[in-house]
């Protein structure tokens, strides 16, 4: 086994080698034909910036950047309001990314037919499959509606063209004349120091934050994902200088779902604070907290035979997420972002009562069957938990660094690892004691932009990314032993993300 486990390492570091050689040798032509680096488009052609003074590496944004929207996209001067804009300004960016990716996926159970058996068996194997791809295509739009006043709208596609709305809000800024009174409401990202909407990675597991979107086993709370888009209001305070800042989210607990589809009569509140200071050569440190609280339905009234119905969500229960967040840099080269975070759920979501949706991410639709064979269970009165059920709770980190060797070159490296540390037993288990590392999760995304030219009317970046994933215990039960297995997911990433 040992010799095995060195093989396998030997290969993956072999392999590492060689797509990192050939990933260098393709950027050193990029590198050849580069122009200098301008602005961002929508906003630098409003300003005429470069796109160094609001970003590390696009989209991420600087301490600059940061202000820039704090401050609703305004710099503050009599540019601002739309009345001093060249009539010919449209602020829109169109951004898709055609790729090339390769995806292995572990532990997936399939049919086996064998002669002389009607019904075949079944097999546990590793499936991998490779080709050219397109991701999904946004459609951004954003500005001043007039000195103060500010919006941002967001349509986008998944890759088959089936449009949703991601964004869009209202703003209003520097109410009574002050940075510290803001205020939003539409549908927007929570306002935390890691945003995953301007995330720097691609693939499936790695273009979104684990410690964000983190579900137990079994747990039926799809409410708490801090990574999604929610519906509600914000309220944004920060100092001139942008170094201390606050803020208070009012959500519908509905994960961002419209039209009332899911829980319809509950709320969650998400706050957070943060400190920047200057530490000299170091650069600008910055360190925060937040918090989310709220109730979430677990018993849905139904019809036609149980199936739920839209809005009638009752029988609210409890959840929570609190986090630390700190951004560092050594110098104006290194980064590292850190994320710590315990998360806990109300016993009854533990034991899959919650979400009575089967979602497509994009607003949801209802669950075609009745409860519980064609939904997950309902909280109906007179249900009562099964035996030896707790209320989840978990630990999440997440480490996120990068090396800007320009502007128009990052290179990245993030580790994340989801760790529970109380499992909800009972019904998840068939009533025995759930393995206290069922469903913990470690994965490990490294990777590089590089950005040939970013003028103020379109930019390109050219993206390469791996990521690796292993899930203790979701895999399918071993039909010998009984035993669950692990899941181990990889994915190689190369393409040209470009807006204009």
């Amino acid at each position: 086994m040992h010799v095995t486990r060195r093989l396998r390492i030997r290969s993956f570091f072999h392999f590492a080698t060689s797509l990192s050689a050939v990933s260098l040798i393709l950027a050193a032509l990029v590198m050849t034909c580069s122009q200098p680096a301008n602005a961002l488009p929508a906003f630098a052609r409003k300003y005429g910036l470069r796109c160094s003074a609001c970003h590390e590496s696009w989209p991420m944004l600087n301490y600059f950047g940061q202000k820039f929207k704090d401050n609703g996209y305004q710099l503050m001067n009599d540019r601002d309001a739309p009345i001093w804009q060249n009539p010919g300004y449209w602020p829109v960016v169109f951004r898709i990314t055609p790729i090339w990716h390769r995806v292995s996926t572990g532990s997936v159970q399939v049919d086996t037919y064998t002669a002389g058996a009607l019904d075949g068996g079944q097999a546990v194997q590793r499936i991998s499959s490779s080709g050219f791809d397109l991701s999904g295509l946004d459609f951004h739009t954003g500005g001043t509606l007039e000195k103060n006043i500010s919006f941002y709208l967001l349509p986008s596609s998944d890759p088959t063209g089936a449009f949703h709305f991601e964004q869009v809000f209202v703003r209003f800024d520097n109410i009574f004349h002050s940075s510290w009174f803001n205020f939003k409401l539409g549908r927007f990202e929570l306002d935390n120091l890691l945003s995953e909407k301007r995330i720097l990675t691609l693939t499936g597991n790695g273009g979104i934050y684990q410690t964000y979107h983190f579900i137990p086993v079994g747990d039926g709370n799809i409410f708490g994902q801090i990574g999604d888009n929610q519906l509600g209001i914000e309220y944004l305070g920060h100092s001139a200088d942008d170094r201390t800042r606050i803020s208070a989210s009012l959500v519908s607990s509905s994960d961002g779902n419209v039209n009332l589809s899911t829980t319809a009569n509950a709320y969650t509140g998400f706050f957070t604070g943060s400190q920047a200071f200057d530490a000299g050569r170091m650069g600008v440190q910055r360190i925060g907290f937040y918090a989310m609280a709220g109730e979430a339905s677990t018993y849905y009234l139904t019809a036609g035979g149980g199936v739920p119905i839209a809005g009638s969500g009752i029988g609210n229960k409890s959840f929570s997420r609190e986090g630390f967040v700190g951004q560092f840099y050594a110098g104006p080269h290194i980064g590292l972002t850190v994320v710590t975070q315990h998360g806990s759920d109300n016993v009854w979501f533990g034991q899959g009562y919650g979400n009575a949706e089967i979602t497509d991410g994009n607003g949801g639709t209802l669950c075609s069957g009745p409860i519980p064979n064609g939904c997950p269970p309902n909280n109906v009165p007179g249900t009562t938990l099964p035996a030896g059920s707790q209320a989840p709770s978990w630990n999440g980190a997440t480490f996120e660094g990068h090396y800007i060797y320009s502007p128009q070159l990052i290179f990245i490296g993030r580790y994340e690892a989801e760790r529970m540390s109380q499992q909800a037993n009972g019904a998840v288990c068939g009533g025995v004691a759930c393995p206290s590392n069922l469903g913990n999760i470690s994965t490990y995304t490294i990777g590089f932009r590089y950005n040939p030219f970013m003028t103020s009317r379109a930019g390109l970046a050219w993206h390469n990314e791996y990521n690796w994933l292993h899930q203790d215990g979701t895999g399918p039960a071993n039909l010998t032993t009984g035993a669950l297995t692990n899941i181990n997911t990889s994915e190689i990433l190369l393409g040209l993300d470009f807006d204009f």
